[in-house]
């Protein structure tokens, strides 16, 4: 059976029966749980990250760890919560590393929820909103900018919650803080951004970081490559 022929019979399979069949060698089957959560995950990199290519990398390396250690994985929690907390990981675990910002993200419980935000946190943008705002190009564009200009506890909250739909539960088992932190910045996400979007936000928010069929066949290409080289089953 070709590759493409198991993505199909195996679409209806729940998460915890293609991981048994990789688990039991069939590494094809990893395909198809990448293809599952490719958008989701590379919109929390994504959100981290503000960079293209370096959330498609940082997403690669995650589906490589999460491949490698699949044997761990107990369903206690949703697999999109497992798989989502080592993208978030890898992802902060890249901004320390290469000290892309003066200061490092903070998700966890830690932070003070209730601290001042900066004025600075929300810049305006240089570019005036062009006559025809209707457009939704133009629009998504604008609200992924917007995104990307919140602070960054809050950005990746607002990411899980509101383009992921993740619950507060979710979101506070993926990034290892308490439900009341989710709410509040949560809460103080949608404040900062309806107070520099006002009303347009409710015109592209479904269609913010297209996640296009080029960029998911090259993570799954990416990694397949990876797993089919012998050293990459190392412990």
């Amino acid at each position: 059976m070709t590759a493409a022929a198991a993505r199909q019979a195996w679409q209806g399979a729940s998460d915890l029966d293609v991981i048994r069949r990789v688990l039991d060698g069939e590494k094809d089957a990893f395909e198809l749980l990448m293809r599952r959560y490719n958008r989701p995950l590379y919109r929390t990199a994504r959100s981290i990250l503000r960079d293209d290519a370096d959330a498609e990398d940082a997403l690669q390396e995650s589906y490589l760890l999460a491949y490698r250690n699949l044997h761990l994985f107990r369903g206690e929690s949703s697999l999109a919560t497992w798989l989502t907390r080592i993208v978030v990981n890898e992802s902060v675990a890249r901004l320390r590393k290469t000290a892309r910002r003066a200061q490092v993200i903070q998700l966890d419980a830690n932070a003070d929820p209730d601290e001042p935000v900066p004025e600075q946190a929300m810049t305006p943008m240089t570019a005036e909103l062009p006559e025809q705002s209707t457009a939704r190009a133009e629009m998504r564009g604008l609200i992924e900018r917007k995104i990307d200009a919140l602070p960054e506890s809050f950005r990746v909250v607002f990411m899980l919650r509101a383009i992921e739909e993740m619950t507060v539960e979710e979101t506070a088992a993926c990034l290892g803080i308490p439900e009341a932190t989710v709410r509040t910045r949560y809460f103080r996400a949608k404040s900062l951004l309806r107070e520099s979007l006002s009303r347009e936000i409710d015109f592209a928010l479904e269609e913010a970081f297209a996640f296009d069929g080029a960029r998911c066949d090259r993570i799954v290409e990416g990694v397949m490559q990876t797993l089919s080289d012998p050293s990459s089953d190392r412990t």
